[in-house]
C-alpha cells in the first residue's frame, strides 16, 4: 500500500432498505417511550448479516495511508477503484480523525470520546491519542464481536494509559450502560458519527437527545450523516441547511454544515460537483448537560438549606 494521499474504495453500501431499523434509547426525556428497534438474529450468518455486510464495505473505503488495520477486514477479492468511488466517505473519516485529535488534545485530565459508528471503527488503535483518553463504542455488538476478533488477530492495541469500551447499540438504556462504565456528564467530552446504521429521522432525533443529554456546555458533536434524513431535497442546499440548523437547535445545538470540497481542497484533492449523499457537520452544545443541571440543583438546595438554618 502506498503512504501517499489515496483513497481505498469499494462498491457501496447495501442501501438503506437491507438494513433492519435501529433506534437509539435514552432516559432524557421520560415522557418518550423507550425504544428499541434493533433485531438482530441467531440465524444470521456472516454473508446475510445486513450490519456486518455494510460495516465491511465500509471499512474498505477508509483511507488507508492512516489505517494499517483496516485491511483485515475486507476479503481479497474485494475490489477496488482509487479513482472513482467513496471519496466523499474517505475525506470524512480524514476530517473526522484530525476534529477527534484537535479537540482531545485541548481537553485537560481525563478525557472522554464517544464513537457512534458501525462496530468496525479503528480510531481507537490507529490514532495518536493522548494518555487518560477514554473512548466509548456504541454500534452493533455482533459487528463489533466480529471486528474486535479480527483486528486481536494482526496484534492491534490500544494505546497506553487509555481506555477502550463498548456500549451495545441494543442495550435498552444507553445514557444508563454509559454511566455505568464511567462517563461523566460533568467532564468534558467529544461525539462523533460514522457509518452508525440509521433508518428512520426519529432514530437520528433519538441520538441527539442522547447526546444532549449527556454531553456538557461547549462540547462537540459532529461527523457524517446521510443525506435522506432531511426532510426536504437534497439538491437544494439552502433548504437543507435550514433543516439542519432547525433539527440541531431543538436539541440545544449550534451546527455548521462543512463543505467537502473545502475539506477536499486542504487534502489536495478534487471531488466531483453534484449532490452528496451524505451531510458532514459540526455541533456545538449550547446546553448543559444532565449531571451538570443536577449538580446546580444540589447545590442551589444546599444554599437554601443553609440559608433557612441561618
Amino acid at each position: 500500500m502506498q503512504c501517499a494521499l489515496k483513497f481505498a474504495c469499494s462498491a457501496a453500501p447495501p442501501s438503506s432498505a437491507s438494513i433492519a431499523p435501529l433506534l437509539f434509547s435514552n432516559t432524557h426525556n421520560k415522557k418518550k417511550k423507550l425504544r428499541n428497534g434493533c433485531s438482530i438474529r441467531a440465524e444470521l450468518s456472516d454473508d446475510n448479516d445486513p450490519l456486518l455486510q455494510a460495516a465491511i464495505n465500509s471499512a474498505s473505503l477508509h483511507p488507508l495511508f492512516i489505517d494499517p488495520y483496516a485491511g483485515c477486514f475486507v476479503s481479497t477479492h474485494t475490489q477496488m477503484d482509487m479513482e472513482t468511488k467513496a471519496k466523499q466517505y474517505c475525506i470524512a473519516t480524514k476530517f473526522i480523525d484530525d476534529k477527534l485529535l484537535s479537540t482531545v488534545n485541548h481537553m485537560d485530565g481525563l478525557k472522554q470520546v464517544v464513537l457512534l459508528s458501525d462496530g468496525m471503527d479503528t480510531r481507537p488503535y490507529r490514532l495518536n491519542w493522548p494518555s487518560s483518553t477514554i473512548m466509548f463504542d456504541i454500534s452493533p455488538l455482533r459487528v463489533f464481536q466480529k471486528a474486535a476478533e479480527k483486528l486481536d488477530g494482526v496484534g492491534a492495541k490500544i494505546p497506553q494509559r487509555c481506555l477502550f469500551l463498548h456500549v451495545p447499540l441494543e442495550t435498552p438504556n444507553i445514557q444508563e450502560t454509559l454511566v455505568t462504565k464511567g462517563f461523566n456528564g460533568t467532564r468534558p467530552s467529544v461525539w462523533a458519527i460514522q457509518g452508525l446504521p440509521l433508518m428512520t429521522l426519529v432514530s437520528f432525533e433519538e441520538i441527539l437527545l442522547t447526546v444532549s443529554g449527556m454531553a456538557m456546555k461547549g462540547c462537540l458533536f459532529f461527523g457524517e450523516l446521510p443525506a435522506w434524513l432531511a426532510e426536504t431535497g437534497i439538491g437544494n442546499k439552502s433548504s437543507m441547511k435550514k433543516w439542519i440548523n432547525n433539527i440541531f437547535m431543538s436539541y440545544g445545538f449550534k451546527v455548521d454544515m462543512i463543505s467537502y470540497n473545502e475539506v477536499a481542497k486542504r487534502l489536495g484533492k478534487v471531488v466531483k460537483p453534484g449532490d452528496y449523499e451524505k451531510i458532514l457537520f459540526v455541533a456545538e452544545q449550547l446546553r448543559c448537560s444532565d449531571d451538570q443541571m443536577e449538580t446546580w440543583r444540589k447545590e442551589l438546595q444546599r444554599v437554601d438549606e443553609d440559608g433557612d438554618e441561618e
